[in-house]
């Protein structure tokens, strides 16, 4: 007859099962939403294709454009002087509807499989983004067309954050939380990445297929995630995380007679699987007002809408102002940019580990845009005068802006959506990320659009303007930034009450 496992052997395999099924969420769920990012990137590395002078090169025999035309090259709409008002117009018709879809992609988010609302969201995402290139393939010239396809991609890619978010937090408890999504959050910047160096292979070929390539690939994606996403850990039999609301409600019913330590006696983890298993534990899903009323939510949306206006701005127009104001080809333009893709990966990942060291989300924001205001600054400036110093200050620009967003958009949206408010309700979790991205994505949607409208009059207000964001961002976070410092004072005075009792006990 076999022994039965010793407890500690048991602990060792499942905590090994446990934390593969995790590392397991975290890589399948930063590869969807890579997927989605690149599929986002094309259309700025393209703009400098769309529109650029025509003056030296070789005319083709038998083109019916005058020989002292310029724009004979460019692709018809954008062919006229005002054609980064088009370009800004192409761009929001994505982010308005991504803005005004995300607000109800929470909702669904909560009352739909994931698996099956990311599956249709990135088949729909890869089609939408093909469709795009294929324009040039089909000799598409009319605005409307581009427009549409935006609109429609735009809403369809809502599906993606709150899902991802909402998968992960399922997974995951608090600690940790921010260093986790701060790398986890990466997949932003390299889908960036992926996405302007697939979109220059063929930028100044065929830039169709700088759009059909990225689309494919995301929807074979989209095919992955219907066969192997897992969206709870009960689903397999692991053991689910635990959340503010958890512990409190645990801590608060100690001394219950019907809650306490002999109440039970089986197995904490079965325990745990099987009440979450019951169709009755099941909590109703939060309404969106009574999302708005969990404490922060307000503030780190308007915080985030500022700094989703700067993040998004280098985003779709980065490529454009180094091909303008350096003059690298179209393809070079968008190898540099990456640049400030990687310092987002360093400034997520930053940021994600000082927040958890001092507990002080807010605070580690509000450092970061304090200091990207003068970095920024600084770039537009001195950051064209030679190659060396162009890639430091876009790898520390794009550290100290995309920091913040990544942290309020993956760490604190996770804490507020369980917030201990909630008790223990995690299906607040997809509603609060929706609210506050969806907030951010109105300022995603604005900074394209001004930089579109002010560029003309010269790069160095857009900068201004983006500066003057990054500063209403910091300013949003001040009651929060207040709030934090008071619990680090009590904290250090309860410290040394202990200190000191624990003197006078010797």
């Amino acid at each position: 007859m076999r022994s039965s496992l010793a407890p500690g052997v048991w602990f060792l395999r499942a905590f090994s099962r446990d934390s593969w099924y995790r590392g397991f969420i975290l890589l399948i769920t930063f590869l969807i939403y890579t997927c989605y990012h690149m599929s986002r990137k094309p259309i700025s590395v393209v703009k400098s294709r769309l529109h650029h002078n025509c003056s030296e090169m070789i005319q083709p025999i038998g083109d019916t454009h005058r020989l002292n035309d310029t724009t004979w090259c460019n692709w018809a709409p954008f062919d006229q002087s005002n054609y980064k008002e088009l370009l800004g117009a192409v761009d929001n018709a994505f982010l308005v509807a991504y803005a005004i879809g995300m607000f109800i992609s929470g909702i669904f988010g909560e009352r739909l499989p994931l698996r099956y609302y990311l599956t249709a969201g990135m088949l729909l995402s890869g089609l939408f983004t093909s469709l795009f290139g294929l324009g040039y393939f089909w000799n598409i010239h009319a605005l409307w067309y581009f427009v549409l396809i935006q609109i429609c991609n735009g809403l369809v890619q809502t599906t993606g954050w709150p899902s991802v978010v909402t998968c992960v937090g399922n997974w995951f408890g608090k600690g940790k939380r921010g260093l986790i999504m701060g790398i986890w959050n990466s997949h932003t910047s390299v889908g960036n990445i992926l996405g302007s160096l697939i979109a220059g292979v063929w930028v100044d070929e065929q830039w169709g297929l700088s759009f059909v390539v990225p689309g494919i690939i995301t929807a074979v994606m989209g095919l992955v995630t219907f066969f192997f996403l897992i969206e709870y850990p009960e689903d397999v039999d692991c053991s689910p995380p635990q959340h503010h609301g958890e512990l409190e409600e645990n801590g608060d019913n100690a001394e219950d007679p019907g809650n306490g330590p002999h109440s039970n006696r089986g197995n904490g983890r079965e325990s745990a699987v099987t009440l979450s298993k019951e169709p009755s534990a099941q909590p109703a899903a939060i309404s969106f007002f009574g999302a708005l009323w969990i404490p922060g939510v307000v503030e780190f949306s308007l915080c985030l809408l500022f700094a989703k206006l700067v993040s998004y701005t280098f985003l779709y127009w980065l490529p454009l102002y180094i091909f303008n104001v350096v003059h690298f080809t179209a393809k070079e333009s968008g190898d540099l940019s990456t640049l400030f893709d990687v310092g987002g990966i360093a400034g997520g990942i930053l940021a994600g580990l000082i927040s958890d060291y001092t507990n002080g989300r807010a605070t580690t924001c509000c450092v970061m845009l304090i200091l990207a205001a003068p970095t920024m600054f600084l770039y537009n400036y001195v950051g064209q005068s030679g190659i060396s110093i162009s890639i430091v200050m876009l790898l520390t620009c794009g550290a100290l802006v995309n920091g913040p967003y990544a942290l309020i958009t993956t760490a604190v949206s996770a804490d507020l959506g369980t917030h201990k408010s909630l008790k223990g309700n995690a299906k607040a979790l997809s509603t609060v990320t929706a609210i506050i991205d969806g907030t951010g994505s109105i300022g995603a949607a604005l900074g394209p659009l001004l930089a579109g409208l002010i560029s003309p009059t010269g790069w160095n207000n857009v900068f201004y303007m983006l500066i003057t964001a990054d500063i209403l961002a910091c300013l949003l976070l001040c009651r929060l930034v207040y709030k934090e410092i008071l619990g680090w004072r009590s904290s250090l005075s309860r410290d040394r009450g202990s200190s000191v009792a624990l003197t006078h006990a010797r």
